[in-house]
């Protein structure tokens, strides 16, 4: 990975946690943090987290058979790709399943990334 908002403490959280998918999960957090460098990770609710002016989304880490993302406020994102699932009141999940659904989904993920950071630039 070579985006500069790399955060080692997520690197060492995911070497320690050795969940089946690692390296995926470490290919949608990249697309995460090179969509805008503003970006910032930390490990929050035992899970990587990301965050701009707020949270935007936590790995759900328990998912084994693909990559679970949730988006916190997914319900107030604008999605065109239709990447977010769910109908809760605030969340959504984007979910991957292996490394070629994360290429093809690739855009519509740094879509909502970049759209939630509009979203917080214009509140």
């Amino acid at each position: 990975m070579s985006p500069d908002n790399i955060n080692p403490e997520v690197d060492e959280f995911l070497e320690k946690k050795k969940h089946p998918l690692t390296s995926e999960i470490q290919l949608v957090r990249s697309i995460i943090l090179s969509a805008d460098e503003r970006v910032e990770e930390t490990i929050k609710w035992s899970s990587p987290t990301f965050m701009y002016k707020g949270n935007i989304a936590s790995f759900f880490l328990n998912a084994k058979k693909m990559v679970s993302l949730m988006f916190h406020k997914g319900a107030l994102i604008n999605d065109d790709h239709n990447l977010l699932e769910g109908d809760g009141k605030e969340a959504r999940t984007a979910r991957f399943y292996g490394v070629n659904d994360i290429n093809e989904k690739k855009g519509a993920l740094e879509s909502v990334i970049k759209e939630w950071i509009r979203m917080m630039d214009e509140s």
